[in-house]
């Protein structure tokens, strides 16, 4: 159950014509009161008699029976409790006990305190209710309400226990700040997908994204279109900026920004400027990607594979300092895989980055600098330019989310461990698209795979078997049962064909971490042995060879990807 305590108004009227009228899409479904601070308050949903304007006096009595100058402007409170959408459709008494439990807990009408402020529930959906509070009490104080959106939250978190209802992990005071109403209602209205802060959000967190310095930041904000407004210091020194969408504005068509601050507590200048704090994510001040390693999107893959499992391993061991800064680091490089990837698999990977956002921050203080690695393979993914659905980029595409889908689950698991139950659950949540992006994007190379390794001699293939038991014999006959041991088969086949040990190689690949709990050891296995002895990630990249085919299967009809494909088993 999610409670939103809207921002304050000065027009009760206003509100009442909204909670009782149609909505901005007809969604508001036979609008009447469920419950008040009188049970004879007027209920123009229900009585013909009684009006809006009724209402609204009733409500705002004890603020019109203070002075004209002691009256507060804002003085209209909103809070709106909405339950999750697999929960039962509760009654209107069940809402009505909610709401008194609910204005209660915030302060607005505490138990036995008869000259509480008055207030009012509207129902208007199956799903939830919306509370509307003069924030001035019947005795002409103003009500105590301090710490009402924690005190809302841990209202919510006993009613879930109480009617058995969806428990919402609790939250901690580091979560971005929701779209309001209204701007909820903006997008709909202008047909966005998601509103104008979150889309901001999401820009800024991508121009951010493995970026050395405020000068480069700025420039990544501007080269995405948005208008930016910064705030100098008479030193010259930058303040602040504040982000716009072109086409956003207010009444008087004037563009509506946005401070970094409001969009997410990380996403201020002071915060932004501790990314840079740990020293530049490049070899140097002026390296280029070309002059700092290979270019070239697939190569930027690798090289983010390989910092993803580095990461990997300090999460499950290291510093909660140096922990919180590579999930940062994390999130950078989820933008910048949803920013540089082909559009069969962009929608997930944008879906990822936008839910493990939130997973990202905490109340343990980042230690900068201990994500160098990984901030580097966000800056090599950002300048080495969207990659092609297909090939050897669509082939290390595969591999990379293979990867950053075990770092997403350790990310998972240490905040799970730390009782942090909003960020542990949306790593989870991030983990599942993640799921998705892979199966669309390892299909096809582990088709070519596949059929490369049916086509094995056999004696080739007991060979890579044998290995295979001799390196983990507690995991071979569950590979072996897996249809992507052929895969794993030919790219064993592979590897000893350049000079590697295969059971070593294996041995290693396995023991870095553990394998049980993966859904297929196989393709886990497939991914990180192709990192590790650098072989191509495209299987048809690989000339044919003698040592990977069976005499007389060298047509190539034998590559064609999907041609007799057995399902496989996938994380």
């Amino acid at each position: 159950m999610i409670p939103s305590i809207h921002d304050r108004g000065s027009e009760t009227i206003g509100l009442i014509n909204y909670l009782y009228g149609p909505g901005t899409a007809e969604e508001h479904i036979d609008p009447h009161l469920v419950a008040a601070f009188d049970p004879l308050t007027p209920d123009p949903g229900r009585d013909p008699k009684a009006t809006y304007e009724q209402l609204k006096r009733l409500l705002d009595q004890p603020v019109n029976a203070l002075p004209a100058g002691k009256r507060p402007e804002k003085h209209v409170w909103h809070l709106s409790v909405r339950a999750a959408p697999e929960d039962p459709i509760l009654t209107d008494e069940e809402w009505a006990a909610i709401a008194r439990r609910m204005v209660a807990a915030t302060g607005i009408a505490p138990d036995g305190d008869e000259a509480a402020c008055r207030w009012a529930a509207v129902r208007h959906a199956d799903d939830h209710i919306h509370i509307i509070a003069t924030l001035v009490r019947d005795d002409g104080r103003r009500p105590r309400l301090h710490n009402e959106a924690r005190r809302a939250q841990a209202e919510c978190r006993r009613i879930e226990a109480d009617y058995n209802l969806r428990r919402v992990p609790a939250g901690d005071g580091t979560a971005a700040k929701r779209p309001t109403s209204a701007e909820r209602h903006k997008a709909e209205r202008e047909g966005r997908d998601r509103t104008a802060r979150e889309e901001l959000r999401e820009t800024v967190r991508r121009a951010v994204a493995g970026a050395s310095s405020e000068e480069e930041f700025l420039d990544r904000l501007k080269g995405a279109g948005l208008l930016v407004h910064t705030r100098v210091l008479p030193s010259g020194d930058l303040q602040g900026y504040k982000v716009a969408l072109p086409d956003d504005h207010n009444g008087d068509n004037e563009p509506v920004y946005y401070a970094g601050s409001t969009l997410a507590p990380d996403l201020s200048l002071p915060r932004i400027r501790k990314r840079f704090s740990g020293g530049p994510p490049s070899h140097g001040p002026d390296a280029t990607p070309s002059a700092q390693a290979p270019s070239g999107p697939a190569a930027a893959r690798r090289r983010t594979a390989r910092a993803a499992w580095q990461a990997m391993l300090i999460i499950d061991h290291g510093e909660d300092a140096q922990v919180a800064a590579h999930i940062a680091a994390a999130g950078e490089v989820l933008d910048a895989l949803a920013k540089t990837s082909a559009a069969h698999t962009r929608a997930e990977l944008r879906e990822a980055a936008f839910v493990f956002e939130r997973a990202t921050r905490s109340h343990v203080q980042a230690e900068r600098g201990h994500d160098r690695a990984l901030r580097r393979a966000a800056r090599d993914l950002i300048h080495s330019g969207p990659a092609l659905g297909r090939g050897e980029d669509g082939a290390t595409t595969a591999m990379v989310i293979d990867m950053v889908f075990f770092l997403v689950t350790a990310t998972a698991h240490w905040h799970a461990k730390k009782n942090h139950a909003q960020q542990a659950a949306a790593a989870r949540q991030a983990a599942e698209h993640l799921r998705a992006a892979y199966r669309t994007a390892a299909d096809m190379p582990l088709a070519v795979l596949y059929q490369r390794g049916q086509h094995l001699s056999q004696p080739l293939r007991q060979r890579q078997a044998a290995y295979l038991r001799q390196a983990v014999p507690e995991l071979a006959e569950q590979a072996l049962a897996e249809p992507g041991w052929f895969a794993l088969a030919a790219t064993l086949a592979d590897a000893e064909a350049v000079g590697h040990d295969p059971a070593g190689l294996l041995a290693e690949a396995a023991e870095r971490r553990e394998l049980a709990t993966a859904d297929s050891i196989t393709e886990v296995l497939v991914w990180r042995l192709r990192r590790m002895a650098d072989l191509p990630a495209d299987a048809t990249a690989i000339p044919e060879r003698a040592v990977t085919a069976a005499p007389g299967k060298h047509r190539a009809d034998h590559l064609r990807p999907g041609r007799d494909v057995q399902p496989r088993r996938t994380r």
